[in-house]
């Protein structure tokens, strides 16, 4: 993973004229560099994991014999409707969203064809259709992630945002909605339930396009590489020995105190807990999908998944780092007391 280094006080430069979170984030860290008379550390800014190119995410499918049959030998047929629309060329040339439609309507109208053939004495035409028909079933997870993983949709949910602005409070419960709602049709059809509304799903990848998962992943990294500077400049005061020997208690203690109570429990930490809320609610949504076509992942996706979530975990687990930083330098004082203590329960956006 690359990294650019930048320095703290370089940064801070342009803290004033950054909306929040990024401001109360460098004032803090400003304020313990003052606090310990540290020089400010190296802040590594991580690169977000990006998705591969589309291209390289598209699966490619094997065709059946059904684009050469003659869908008229199908009179009295409901299905003959839908095999000439993907055989036609706007069926070719369908976007993967609605080339899923169609072979939905497929699977669901060809057993009742395939059905009625066979009381006609058709057996070579009912077992066209039959194969055509297992075929699809295999590769119905395939023809998902390409509607849905790998469609122009989910990759905008995952593009970050220039400016976070007021994030996460600006979020919307459509793209949760509609995440929950596509969930639940993919769990349906992968069962054989292959009824679809395709007007409604066709708005649910809209919605889900309106998702903020890029912005997710930009928040996160933002306050990582702050609170990793911050835990930095922890470390660097703790080398030079404990904050309070015996009864010495410096003023910086109570200064510290003060400023780990305004500026990170009061100002850092409420942005800190609506990004984990955000996280919980956004997340497991995006990984129910992956863990149902699990077996249709490409390897690139897969190495993008590892990748982010990854990065994903490091990032989370920043505040509960800084937290046990806090704790480990203050702890020959008597530890966090008082509204700071407060911060051991922060780090946990479910409470």
């Amino acid at each position: 993973m690359a990294y650019t280094a930048i320095t703290a006080s370089t940064v801070l430069l342009g803290a004033c004229s950054e909306p929040e979170p990024d401001a109360a984030l460098a004032d803090y860290v400003q304020r313990l560099e003052r606090t310990l008379d540290q020089a400010p550390p190296e802040i590594k800014v991580p690169e977000l994991p990006r998705l591969p190119p589309r291209s390289d995410l598209r699966l490619t499918l094997e065709s059946s014999s059904l684009g050469t049959l003659d869908f008229l030998s199908l009179t009295g047929c409901a299905v003959q409707v839908t095999i000439g629309k993907r055989n036609s060329s706007l069926g070719i040339m369908a976007s993967a969203s609605q080339r899923l439609l169609l072979e939905l309507e497929f699977l669901q109208l060809a057993p009742e064809c395939i059905a009625f053939q066979r009381t006609q004495g058709e057996e070579t035409l009912a077992n066209l259709l039959q194969s055509a028909h297992q075929l699809k079933q295999e590769q119905l997870p395939a023809l998902i992630f390409n509607a849905t993983l790998a469609s122009p949709e989910y990759r905008a949910l995952w593009r970050p945002p220039e400016e976070l602005g007021d994030y996460p409070a600006n979020t919307s419960s459509e793209p949760l909605n509609a995440l929950a709602a596509i969930n639940a049709s993919v769990s349906r059809w992968l069962s054989g339930d292959y009824s679809a509304d395709n007007i409604a799903f066709e708005i649910q990848l809209s919605e889900v396009a309106q998702g903020d998962g890029g912005a997710l992943l930009k928040a996160l990294a933002l306050q990582a590489r702050w609170l990793y500077s911050a835990d930095a400049l922890l470390d660097m005061r703790r080398e030079k020995g404990p904050l309070c020997q015996g009864l010495l208690r410096p003023a910086a203690v109570d200064t510290l105190g003060n400023v780990i109570r305004k500026y990170f429990v009061g100002e850092v930490q409420p942005w800190s807990a609506g990004l984990g809320r955000r996280q919980h609610e956004l997340l497991p949504l995006l990984a129910e999908l992956e863990q149902q076509l699990n077996t249709a992942l490409p390897p690139t996706y897969q190495s993008w998944q590892a990748a982010r979530n990854a990065q994903l975990l490091a990032w989370a687990d920043a505040p509960r780092r800084h937290v046990q930083a806090l704790q480990t330098t203050l702890e020959p004082c008597g530890g966090l007391t008082g509204r700071a203590a407060s911060v051991k329960n922060a780090t946990n956006p479910e409470k």
